[in-house]
């Protein structure tokens, strides 16, 4: 039956939703505690073990009060936000990631891996909760990325910067938020637990060859902070396309579960 542009149809399922929102926050909380751990060690080496030859990212204040970070070899002077920053106790001092992004505020390794874990167990629950849910109500064979959808990547796209008029004919989920899932529940989730694993002391001594596929801790500590940043930057343009595309309507989907459908919402298979 065709659903005409108006129509109100439940599209989230209730664990759908609150696995959603309790994700977000945990998500927040693992980078917050994530910066926090990072500090301790303020590097990034693209070796089994730390090799500063094969540096990849390093923040420091090689004098006090001056931070620097260097990227790929190249140094940049970034006094106040990297390197030299809030000490989280009302004070500057020699820190990477500064006291206000950081869980705790003041630098405690040991707390910042408990919450770092506890919120870990958060997120993969909701995770997988997203998973069975979706694919219970049958949502996940719609997000799923096929090669049908890859020649109308770049048309929806152009929709999207206002370079053409109409989208491509797509179901409920257009060819761009099917990429998006795809590679954010299939390749980063998956990435990032099992990264996690390998840096986790306790795991590490029980599945030690997880630690030696990734490459040594050092490798596995880049490949955790890449899909952190492969993660960041799908809720910057997820965060804008709610925004662009109906922020009221898209909002109240996912507290009620129920969505107005667009001109152009499931204009095709």
């Amino acid at each position: 039956m065709e659903r005409l542009p108006g129509t109100k149809v439940y599209r989230y399922a209730v664990l759908t939703r609150v696995s959603h929102w309790f994700w977000v926050i945990a998500f927040a909380a693992l980078v917050s505690s994530g910066l926090q751990i990072f500090n301790a060690a303020p590097y990034l080496d693209a070796s089994d073990k730390s090799n500063p030859a094969r540096r990849v990212l390093s923040i420091d204040s090689p004098a006090d009060g001056v931070g620097t970070t260097t990227i790929f070899g190249r140094t940049f002077t970034t006094t106040g936000w990297l390197g030299w920053t809030d000490d989280g106790m009302g004070g500057r001092t020699a820190r990477a990631f500064p006291g206000w992004i950081t869980i705790p505020a003041y630098q405690d390794l040991a707390d910042g891996r408990r919450w770092h874990l506890f919120f870990a167990w958060i997120a993969a629950s909701c995770w997988l909760a997203w998973l069975v849910s979706s694919a219970i109500k049958g949502n996940l064979r719609e997000m799923v990325l096929r090669p049908s959808d890859l020649p109308k990547l770049w048309p929806m796209q152009a929709y999207y910067l206002r370079l053409r008029k109409e989208p491509p004919a797509h179901g409920t989920y257009n060819p761009l938020q099917k990429l998006a899932y795809t590679v954010v529940a299939f390749v980063l989730a998956p990435m990032i637990v099992l990264t996690g694993l390998a840096l986790s002391p306790g795991i590490d001594a029980i599945a030690q060859p997880l630690t030696w596929l990734l490459g040594g801790r050092q490798f596995a500590r880049l490949w955790h902070f890449v899909a952190m940043l492969g993660l960041l930057g799908f809720f910057v343009v997820h965060t804008f396309q709610v925004a662009t595309q109906g922020l009221l309507n898209q909002m109240r989907s996912m507290i009620t579960g129920w969505y107005r459908l667009g001109d152009h919402d499931g204009v095709g298979p």
